[in-house]
């Protein structure tokens, strides 16, 4: 049998998996977690995006909830950790692309200027991650540059998820202090 949860209204209902669990949250809490998620992420966020990966987060670990707090409490954390995952990440690729992304997007106009300016970027950029040791560079490259979920990550290396995260962070670290330097050895 599976565990019952304590839906916010004080009624309980079946594990998260349930039809009438994922309606009751869903049409309880969507207005606040899409509020939410405005206020903290700013006026530039993919607003969709962010309450898509909340509810589907807390879908997947709804047998956490074990009703200590409120189910607007449980969610709001849902909700401050993805924003704070997204905004950290694209902080991280703006420093990384410089602001114009040029190393993912080509730039509109191809210009010759354009074309070298983008190509010393992606060499600088790969000269950095052909430093790093092999866990790091493959982390960060499928973490960052190819925008894979950590369990994702962590599926295709074989590590746990964990380990990911170690070496997402340590890889960061270590490459920014190889841009920052500007290291060329």
């Amino acid at each position: 049998m599976r565990p019952r949860l304590a839906i916010a209204s004080g009624t309980s209902g079946p594990a998260a998996h349930d039809a009438d669990f994922t309606h009751r949250m869903y049409g309880q809490h969507l207005a606040d977690v899409k509020r939410w998620a405005r206020r903290l992420a700013g006026p530039s966020a993919d607003l969709e995006d962010l309450v898509h990966d909340i509810f589907l987060i807390a879908l997947r670990r709804g047998f956490q909830f074990r009703g200590e707090a409120t189910m607007s409490t449980w969610l709001f954390g849902i909700t401050q950790r993805v924003v704070w995952t997204k905004r950290r990440k694209n902080r991280i690729r703006q420093w990384l692309f410089q602001q114009n992304r040029t190393l993912l997007f080509p730039p509109e106009s191809r210009t010759p200027h354009n074309e070298i300016e983008r190509s010393e970027q992606s060499a600088r950029l790969y000269q950095a991650l052909d430093r790093l040791p092999d866990v790091y560079r493959t982390a960060l490259i499928l973490y960052e540059l190819e925008e894979l979920s950590g369990e994702e990550v962590a599926r295709l290396t074989g590590v746990p998820l964990g380990t990911v995260w170690v070496r997402v962070h340590r890889g960061r670290e270590r490459l920014m202090q190889i841009l920052s330097r500007g290291d060329r050895s």
